[in-house]
């Protein structure tokens, strides 16, 4: 089970975002690679600060990680901030770190990130939206998404940057009053990336790339949530070069249900029924998401009365059991008679079994509100 973010930056809930970057770069100091070459935990440590940091400093995704754990981002194989290697966190927190090439003060760096090393350059992400019925929510679902990412064009080639010699950073060193001072920079030539175009087809870009679509398989885990964002790694577009492929961001979007509606991990269902079925009973077919299912309704039931199927609802997207479905029994009133019919109510009007005669168990609208928010 992944540990708490808060717990491994060691901070409260209540953490306000200066008090989150201040213990992010408190742990990233004492776990940094500098400082502990060799010690594979305080590498460890290490990206798990930075992993912590990614999600809570994200106001969006603090507020899904408060609701949801690491399910709000971990689903079926996606990560959130998850598989964090040393590219990701010396390029993306470099202003955690001083410098804005990544540097770390007064440190060399980790595997040239910091003291003028190679610098792997990741392509952008991609985003996208999917829309998904109630069914597939709840039984999980592969969905195939033809995507536009840019690739690399076939024939492209590169050498070198001049610039920074393939460095992807520039070096300065300058002399005050303190001493001698270092300076790394992106270089500007490359952006980064160590290497300029050599040659490329005529159809591609500024950057030798071309813009493709592809067809992308996601895994769908049941329970999510609309609004909710998964990460598919390295089908964004991709780098320049000898870089990586940026992500695919897929965001969640809940399409209504006819007949269903979702409270949570509980699904609620309106049935009704006519006088005469509610007197003398009857067998109802109804909507669940996994199909209709047939149901018995007592004689006499009474109009507000909730049925629950238990394990009819949602799955837990955080592993903690499947929801109910609710159903909401109604009797329906005909708003108009035929003259027989009104003769037979009339009848009936002064007869003890049409009378009202709630029993104990017979619950008012105000305990079964009580009920369903308990």
């Amino acid at each position: 089970m992944k540990e708490d973010f808060y717990e491994i930056l060691g901070i409260s809930k209540g953490a306000s975002a200066a008090e989150i970057k201040k213990a992010y770069r408190k742990k990233a100091i004492e776990f940094h690679p500098d400082k502990n070459p060799g010690d594979e935990k305080a590498e460890e440590n290490f990206k798990k600060a930075a992993e912590a940091y990614e999600v809570l400093s994200d106001p969006n995704k603090k507020a899904r990680y408060d609701q949801y754990g690491h399910q709000a981002f971990e689903g079926g194989g996606f990560g959130g901030g998850g598989g964090m290697n040393m590219e990701d966190i010396f390029s993306q927190f470099g202003d955690i770190f001083g410098g804005g090439g990544g540097g770390f003060g007064g440190f060399s760096g980790f595997g040239g990130f910091g003291g003028g090393g190679t610098r792997t350059v990741k392509g952008s992400n991609l985003r996208i939206r999917v829309k998904l019925t109630l069914e597939e929510i709840a039984n999980g679902v592969e969905k195939k998404i033809k995507v536009k990412r840019k690739k690399q064009a076939q024939g492209t080639t590169y050498k070198t940057c001049t610039t920074c010699n393939g460095a992807g950073q520039v070096t300065r060193i300058q002399n005050t009053i303190l001493g001698r001072m270092q300076t790394s920079a992106t270089c500007s030539t490359c952006s980064g990336a160590g290497q300029i175009i050599d040659k490329k087809p005529a159809n591609a870009d500024a950057q030798g790339m071309l813009t493709t679509e592809d067809t992308v398989s996601i895994k769908i885990p049941a329970g999510v949530v609309d609004g909710m964002q998964l990460k598919v790694s390295g089908k964004g577009n991709a780098a320049p070069g000898n870089g990586i492929s940026g992500d695919l961001l897929v965001a969640i979007e809940e399409l209504p249900h006819d007949s269903l509606q979702r409270e949570g991990d509980n699904l609620h269902y309106d049935l009704y029924v006519s006088f005469s079925e509610a007197a003398l009973g009857a067998s109802k077919e109804i909507d669940t998401v996994t199909g209709k299912v047939r149901i018995k309704i007592e004689a006499g039931v009474q109009s507000g009365k909730i049925l629950r199927l238990r394990n009819k609802g949602i799955p837990s997207i955080n592993g903690y059991g499947t929801g109910d479905l609710l159903v909401h029994v109604n009797v329906w009133t005909p708003k108009s008679l035929t003259k027989e019919q009104k003769e037979f109510f009339e009848k009936m009007s002064t007869d003890l079994h049409f009378q009202p005669n709630p029993e104990k168990e017979d619950k008012s609208f105000f305990e079964k509100v009580k009920d369903m928010f308990s």
